[in-house]
């Protein structure tokens, strides 16, 4: 069954005493026990809870894994993930990836005496030279955050598994319908639900996928001993966005390339990162091996006091962080996102003074690329 069916079919099993085709908000900390020694199979909304269990089952058909898991937030996802390893473990992490999740390691998994080596995960011979008899697992993104490149995820799970090393994929940017790590070799999938999967720029969620019944087992004691779990509304709000997540995401898509076209023969633009177009590094293994190239673009501007010009000159295109909704938005981000990555790593990598990141929405991509003309000449 393709995966646009399966998205919209999430939680249409769920009420069948009524039949109802959405969902209902089993709004409820406690739930009733039938008799003693007896469960419905709820008992308390932190261990599980209807709404979110139609949620987490959806998320675990669509990755193909056999369990989900949903949490308050997509960085609540990574943290209980964390919590799989113990003080003294390491970790090698994508050196380009989203700053609150190197925020995370080194500002707080540090202290509890994990460590973290960044490197470019698309240079495998970088990613074996880092690996250390105390390393335990590979945090990938699939496609980095903000530079876009893609990671050779069977390689690195080839690499991962003989070595007995973890492989976790951050697929936020691709979602399922472009891409699904575990059949790639990965063993743990997490996405921010507030992007691309949700959808709507209203709401927060984190959610998790994973391969193995008894790692499965090991992420949802730690997702029921932490509590950071996603409340029935907000799982009910990610399950009506991600009904229409095939045909947003292709929307997505044809506007990304058009804007990154456009992009690329502006004469105020210096470098557009954008897989889709044939000249990116990657643009040959991701065709090879994702469903698409996604929606987001990053360019840098021919000199930095154009960045404050565009970000306040467009109209249609707001000056927010957070991507993946349907409304186009557009972050500065060596000041926003990644302002937790040491300067001197920022530098190195390139997220510099003129680089912007454009989250593609889906409006008409005419009215996009005249909002940027307009902000780029003005």
């Amino acid at each position: 069954m393709k995966i646009t069916t399966q998205a919209v079919q999430i939680g249409l099993e769920w009420d069948t005493r009524t039949g109802a085709v959405s969902v209902p908000i089993y709004q409820t900390a406690t739930f009733r026990h039938p008799g003693l020694g007896q469960s419905t199979g709820f008992d308390y909304t932190r261990s599980g809870n209807p709404t979110r269990q139609a949620l987490e089952e959806g998320i675990a058909r669509l990755d193909g894994g056999v369990r989900g898991f949903a949490y308050s937030t997509g960085m609540a996802a990574i943290t209980c993930l964390l919590m799989l390893f113990k003080s003294g473990d390491h970790l090698i992490v994508t050196e380009d990836l989203y700053g609150g999740t190197c925020r995370l390691f080194d500002k707080v998994f540090n202290q509890f005496g994990l460590s973290f080596t960044y490197v470019d995960t698309t240079d495998l011979a970088a990613v074996e030279a880092a690996i250390r008899p105390e390393t335990r697992a590979l945090f990938v993104e699939t496609l980095t955050n903000p530079l876009l490149k893609f990671a050779d995820l069977p390689a690195l799970a080839k690499l991962s598994q003989s070595r007995g090393l973890l492989l976790i994929a951050d697929n936020t940017f691709l979602t399922p319908y472009l891409l699904r790590p575990l059949d790639l070799g990965a063993d743990i999938t997490v996405y921010s639900a507030t992007k691309y999967l949700a959808g709507h720029n209203d709401t927060l969620g984190g959610l998790v996928a994973a391969k193995d019944p008894e790692l499965a087992e090991r992420i949802y004691f730690h997702q029921n001993s932490v509590g950071a779990v996603l409340a029935p509304q907000d799982s009910w709000l990610i399950i009506r966005g991600m009904k229409t997540l095939g045909i947003r995401l292709d929307r997505h898509q044809e506007n990304a390339l058009k804007i990154a076209t456009w992009l690329s023969s502006h004469p105020r633009i210096r470098k557009v990162h954008y897989p889709g177009l044939p000249e990116h590094p990657d643009h040959a293994l991701m065709k090879q091996q994702a469903g698409g190239f996604g929606a987001m673009i990053a360019f840098e501007v021919d000199q930095h006091s154009l960045v404050e010009q565009v970000l306040l000159k467009t109209q249609l295109i707001s000056f927010a962080e957070s991507l993946g909704g349907v409304e186009t938005l557009m972050t500065f981000p060596e000041v926003q996102t990644h302002a937790d990555i040491p300067p001197e790593l920022r530098a190195r990598l390139g997220i510099n003074n003129v680089l912007l990141r454009l989250s593609v929405g889906i409006e008409d991509a005419e009215d996009l690329i005249e909002d940027l003309r307009q902000a780029l000449e003005g």
